[in-house]
């Protein structure tokens, strides 16, 4: 018997020697696949949040033009308050229709930061600034929004870019905040209050919506953020169209419609859903091209006068972007 458990043992050493069997090399060739199909589905996801980021960010780029349109035939409070009821009727609409669960208990204060500094803040700083400033020179709050999401979302989820996406973000933020300053003349003007008020809000609520739709549907995120705002909404809408001027025109309903469904609700489903994808700091970045965007809207649409820097800082900018989706 001892004999033969060693023949045995040693035939098994050897076959064991020769390489593997059928199924060791199958097992490789699973994981080799899977392996593949991981990064293959990596790729995908990262290609798909990109694309949706930067369809919000087209969205975004509209904004100002549209708030200038709006303000043609309606006060700025009226703006506000209108843009947020159309806006909330369409999210509510969505969500009955998907017959969406409300949000965790855990989640309602996230949802209330988007609800105050997107849905209400920055809709309401930008449309009195845009009162006394140029789409143009509003566009500088756009240029400083990548960088203070990135701050506010390393802030609150304690992501850690490295140097080279914060060099390069610095950059691109400089060129920007300098085309756009240049085209305005570089005076400051009383709406650089009301627009660096609305970068932070702004900034604070796109940092924590990225970080909501990590563990909830983007566009829930910003449907629940405007159902919530329907109590301040509603009574604000009949005070300030009843103490402002109401003289609707073409221009004045296509801005408000703009705002309410393009900027306010299907862009920020796309922005969020991008967001969650590819993360907040990367995703925020895309956003050094809006400025440019909206300059580019501002010559079709309002007519206003773009010197021939434009072409320079777009390719600078681009760039720009280019190493901070590396970074």
């Amino acid at each position: 018997m001892r004999a033969q458990d060693s023949a045995t043992a040693d035939d098994t050493i050897a076959v064991s020697a020769t390489g593997p069997g059928p199924d060791a090399a199958t097992a490789a060739a699973t994981a080799k696949s899977a392996t593949a199909t991981i990064a293959a589905d990596s790729h995908g996801t990262a290609r798909s949040g990109t694309l949706l980021a930067a369809l919000g960010v087209v969205a975004f780029s509209l904004t100002f033009p549209g708030t200038a349109w709006a303000l043609e035939g309606l006060g700025p409070w009226s703006v506000t308050t209108c843009r947020m009821v159309l806006a909330a009727l369409v999210a509510g609409g969505a969500l009955v229709a998907r017959r969406a669960a409300p949000p965790q208990r855990r989640h309602w204060p996230g949802l209330l930061v988007v609800a105050a500094g997107v849905v209400i803040g920055f809709p309401l700083l930008t449309t009195l600034a845009l009162q006394t400033s140029t789409t143009s020179h509003a566009a500088v709050v756009v240029g400083l929004l990548p960088l203070t999401t990135a701050v506010f979302s390393a802030v609150r989820t304690g992501a850690r870019p490295s140097r080279r996406f914060w060099a390069a973000a610095l950059t691109g933020a400089a060129v920007v905040i300098g085309f756009a300053v240049q085209q305005s003349g570089g005076a400051p003007t009383t709406g650089d209050l009301y627009l660096f008020g609305a970068l932070l809000v702004c900034a604070a609520g796109y940092a924590e919506g990225g970080r909501l739709a990590r563990t909830m549907p983007g566009w829930q995120v910003i449907g629940w953020a405007l159902v919530a705002c329907v109590p301040v909404a509603v009574p604000g809408a009949v005070i300030a169209l009843s103490a402002e001027d109401v003289q609707l025109g073409g221009h004045a309903v296509a801005g408000l419609l703009w705002l309410a469904v393009g900027s306010q609700f299907v862009g920020l489903v796309v922005w969020y859903r991008g967001m969650a994808a590819i993360g907040v700091a990367r995703a925020s970045q895309l956003q050094l091209a809006q400025p440019l965007l909206t300059l580019v809207w501002s010559v079709l649409l309002l007519g206003e006068h773009i010197g021939p820097a434009a072409p320079i800082a777009a390719v600078a900018v681009l760039v720009c972007i280019g190493v901070t989706q590396r970074g």
